[in-house]
């Protein structure tokens, strides 16, 4: 019985493993060939549209679009926002939840709950307060109008919170004994203890912030202040027929993220899996 139950186990094994394989290429395949056209011509992308690799390799697509629009502008806009708010998010969300976890005050459970309620507002329906907001305090058509409203995640605070409810109170006691304040307790008790939580959040954030159109399309007029996604689409628009250009600067907007992922994945896994056993 005990050989039947191992065959029958790889024989799913790699029948998983197949399907994995297979909808993993499926999923890739825009992504390859969106930075695979970026290096073909104009010409060759309209003669031999079916042809997945370049017949003869070129850069002309990124010289196009960092000559013809404001590229490095963009990248750079975009860099700054997802920086500033990824740093944001994961202190305002580690030091939050950990007030939630290891603190009892007055009215805690009624806060969480509210906390948790916004989590259930749709983005579209605050769109108008935030940019009125943003107005009256002078920040409209600059990167912090894209910065400020996005320093604190509701759902970055709540799975914060349920890591650091996981820590041991005895490794809190312990360090109040050896005479740290709260500070000092979080800094080196409870950050070293929830750094797959603290990958999570920086992926969540920086992928949403990074990839962000709406919000940069509310708040920028100018077109040097623009980020890579809404620049992306008013370039694809005034130069619809420089397709190579196009998949150029849309693999620029891909490589970050991906790169970032890669670096993190460990930690990014691990914290999915920590939260599903939650």
């Amino acid at each position: 019985m005990g050989r039947k139950k191992k065959s029958v186990y790889k024989k799913y094994h790699y029948a998983i493993i197949v399907f994995l394989v297979v909808f993993s290429v499926l999923m890739m395949y825009p992504m390859i060939w969106m930075f695979l056209t970026s290096f073909k011509s104009n010409a060759e992308i309209r003669t031999y549209r079916t042809k997945f690799l370049p017949i003869e390799w070129t850069v002309e697509g990124y010289q196009s679009a960092f000559e013809r629009a404001p590229i490095a502008s963009w990248f750079v806009n975009s860099m700054f926002v997802t920086i500033c708010v990824t740093a944001a998010v994961i202190l305002t969300s580690t030091l939050i939840g950990f007030v939630f976890a290891k603190y009892e005050f007055r009215g805690k459970k009624i806060l969480f709950v509210l906390l948790l309620a916004t989590m259930m507002v749709p983005p579209q329906v605050t769109m108008i307060p935030r940019y009125l907001m943003i107005q009256k305090m002078h920040l409209f058509n600059t990167r912090w109008a894209l910065v400020v409203p996005g320093l604190v995640s509701a759902f970055s605070i709540y799975l914060a919170r349920q890591f650091i409810a996981d820590i041991p109170d005895s490794l809190c006691e312990a360090a109040k004994i050896d005479g740290a304040g709260p500070f000092r307790i979080y800094w080196h008790v409870i950050l070293p203890n929830i750094r797959p939580a603290i990958g999570s959040i920086g992926i969540f954030t920086a992928m949403m912030h990074w990839n962000d159109y709406l919000n940069p399309l509310l708040m920028l007029n100018d077109m040097e202040k623009m980020t890579l996604p809404l620049g992306l689409v008013i370039f694809d628009n005034q130069r619809s027929m420089d397709l190579s250009a196009t998949m150029a600067a849309a693999t620029l907007i891909m490589l970050p993220m991906i790169v970032i992922f890669l670096i993190f994945q460990k930690q990014f896994i691990k914290g999915m899996t920590m939260s599903g056993i939650k």
